[in-house]
């Protein structure tokens, strides 16, 4: 038996044998004496009679180990040109410090602080300093509009907040302080205290009695121990897109969490404490939570926090200089990014000018990946490129590659095997499973592992509703897809992408799948839009290739009939459309359902999270252009 089957069936035959073994990596102040809590079914709780401290396990315990002088944290801003390292002793100080102004704010364990950074190693230590004493965390993206930011608060109730004066674009300087003063302003919950750092792009006005500089504060305060908190008690709490435009709070427990992802970087990522990992993302998501920050903390190896884009700072190549200068051994960011290099560097001109020996892994996320990204990837970077799936409400790794284990031979176009902790089942509407090649509802049986969501914040019913109910005894992804017969998962797209055309239930991702196979697409999405006669209809969005100098009709009338001849007219794909470029997400995920929205003529909220809103009138006059986007 492979490495790999063996460690899943470990797991399936004694979950709880499996996960307190895992357990046993982490240091604890009170050892639990089982993994599961299942006593108050869905509400599952994981090590919950145990006592620990994720900060201690991400940091003092390295220090006491003798590690203090290995560097914990590479910064990197071409933005600001600028570059430092942090020691794990230096980050126990320095955490140590911060936690003590928090406490000496009046903050205590199980209060709320929002940290509202930019991509600076500050961010990582105001998350490190609430875990220390025990506070809850909630990262909001810097730059997020007041509106949104007011709401957050509003549902967290934080006691401070934690911020800067100013965030960084690219040629351009994002003050923060106005928008934090204006979601102040809004909420009807008032904080008793924000901690600014002034950075020096752009100085922030400081309001008397509640604003404290964040340097001053720290130079005065006196460090912070670690609090134990239980195993069940919240680490931190991340706000994701909810489908009524309410936000919700997914909540993180402290001791599964740090079980689970320390077990992904051995296993998952192939990762020891003398590596040097990248996880190019951003701290207010999920990932920059789970990979810049805490596992590699957790393990102890060197974690880098980039302040910059894949181009545009300066140029396609800062990832391949990032990479050869600080000798990354794995890469994880999010398919986007590769479509954005590819776009500008399609020959892999920059790839060439650096030496990447050092690279071993790259790792996809985030959103689907399409082969012929993948394919590019693999072709420059002469590394295996490994496609994972997973989502913020889990925290790491549904499906993947467990390259610590072993390599799998997985087939281009799928997200991989199921992780230990993950038994997923394809169902049908009527909770049904479906054969192996059959599409349909991506869900995973009860109970979901350690680090998953016990529940959103203060929120239960929500909870309930939103993961629970459409299929009693499973957690619904929201993703749509289908296994081969090897058991291999593929994600064709979020449930509500799956259109029907004429009875037919067809996947957009398929349809992008072909697309994006065109030699002049860089990258495309598909969406449905409402038809009369059949019900719906897709309609493809395609961006470019730099260099492309041909008729855009020509390439249109071309990826028409490349969906019908390899989907078939069954798909009744006719409508396709070039476009400069399409809105996403600062993350990166396109917003498909907004784009819905536009082609239907039908009222939406602007995305808060949306990398920049003049896009939407860009694709709003394209899509007229069809015939479409008509109020």
């Amino acid at each position: 038996m492979s490495a790999y089957r063996e460690t899943y069936e470990s797991w399936k035959n004694d979950q709880d044998g499996f996960w307190m073994k895992a357990a046993e990596a982490i240091d604890w102040t009170k050892p639990p004496t089982k993994a599961l809590d299942a006593e108050n079914v869905p509400f599952y709780r994981w090590f919950a009679d145990g006592e620990m401290n994720t900060c201690y396990n991400c940091v003092d315990r390295h220090v006491e180990a003798g590690r203090g002088d290995h560097t914990a944290i590479i910064y990197d801003s071409p933005i600001t040109e600028s570059k430092a390292e942090i020691s794990y002793a230096g980050l126990q100080s320095q955490t140590a410090q911060l936690a003590g102004v928090l406490r000496d704010l009046g903050v205590e364990k199980g209060d709320r602080v929002i940290i509202y950074m930019p991509m600076t190693p500050d961010a990582a230590v105001a998350m490190l300093a609430c875990a220390r004493i025990g506070a809850v965390h909630s990262v909001v993206f810097g730059g997020f509009a007041a509106n949104e930011l007011a709401v957050r608060i509003d549902d967290c109730k934080p006691k401070v907040i934690l911020s800067a004066s100013c965030g960084l674009e690219p040629g351009r300087v994002v003050a923060y302080k106005p928008l934090l003063d204006g979601a102040i302003d809004l909420a009807e919950h008032k904080v008793s205290a924000c901690v600014i750092k002034q950075r020096p792009q752009e100085a922030a006005a400081m309001i008397e009695g509640r604003d404290h500089d964040w340097d001053e504060a720290v130079a005065a305060a006196k460090p912070a121990e670690c609090v134990p908190v239980g195993g069940a008690d919240p680490l931190y709490i991340l706000y994701t897109s909810g489908t009524t435009g309410q936000p919700k709070g997914v909540v993180r427990a402290a001791g599964g969490h740090a079980v689970a992802l320390h077990w992904t970087m051995g296993n998952i990522y192939d990762i020891t404490r003398d590596d040097v990992y990248w996880a190019a993302s951003d701290v207010g998501w999920v990932v920059g939570h789970s990979y810049i920050v805490y596992a590699p903390l957790l393990i102890g190896c060197t974690t880098i926090l980039f302040e910059g884009k894949p181009v545009g700072t300066p140029d396609a190549g800062t990832f391949w200089r990032v990479i050869s200068e600080h000798n990354v051994k794995a890469l994880f960011t999010a398919p986007t990014a590769f479509r954005a290099i590819k776009r500008v560097d399609p020959e892999g001109e920059f790839v060439r000018k650096y030496d990447l020996s050092c690279l071993e892994t790259l790792f996809l996320a985030g959103e689907r990946a399409d082969p012929p990204t993948v394919e590019w990837a693999r072709e420059q970077l002469k590394v295996p490129v490994v496609d994972h799936w997973w989502q913020t409400e889990t925290g790491w790794t549904i499906t993947g590659n467990p390259t610590g284990l072993e390599m799998l031979d997985i087939p281009t176009g799928s997200a991989g095997a199921p992780m230990p902790g993950y038994d997923i089942r394809i169902l049908d509407e009527g909770g049904n499973e479906v054969e192996d090649g059959t599409l349909g509802a991506i869900c995973v049986k009860l109970p979901m592992p350690p680090a998953s969501l016990p529940t959103v914040w203060e929120a239960d019913d929500r909870f309930i509703k939103s993961y629970m109910t459409t299929f009693p005894g499973y957690y619904e992804t929201g993703d749509a897809g289908m296994k081969d017969k090897d058991g291999y998962l593929y994600i064709m797209a979020r449930t509500d992408d799956v259109i029907n055309v004429a009875g037919h239930r067809l996947s957009t991702g398929a349809m992008e799948e072909v697309l994006a196979g065109h030699k002049d697409v860089a990258e495309c999405a598909v969406i449905g839009v409402t038809d009369d006669l059949k019900g719906q209809l897709p309609l493809g969005l395609i961006c470019l290739s730099n260099g492309v100098d041909r008729p855009h009709a020509e390439i249109e009338q071309e990826c028409v009939a490349r969906v019908r001849g390899e989907i078939g007219p069954v798909a009744a794909f006719k409508l396709c459309k070039v476009v400069e470029r399409l809105p996403k997400t600062r993350s990166g995920k396109i917003l498909r359902a907004t784009m819905v929205s536009i082609a239907d003529g039908a009222a939406y909220k602007m995305p808060a999270t949306i990398d920049d809103p003049v896009i939407l009138d860009e694709i709003s006059a394209a899509l007229g252009d069809l015939g479409y986007a008509k109020s």
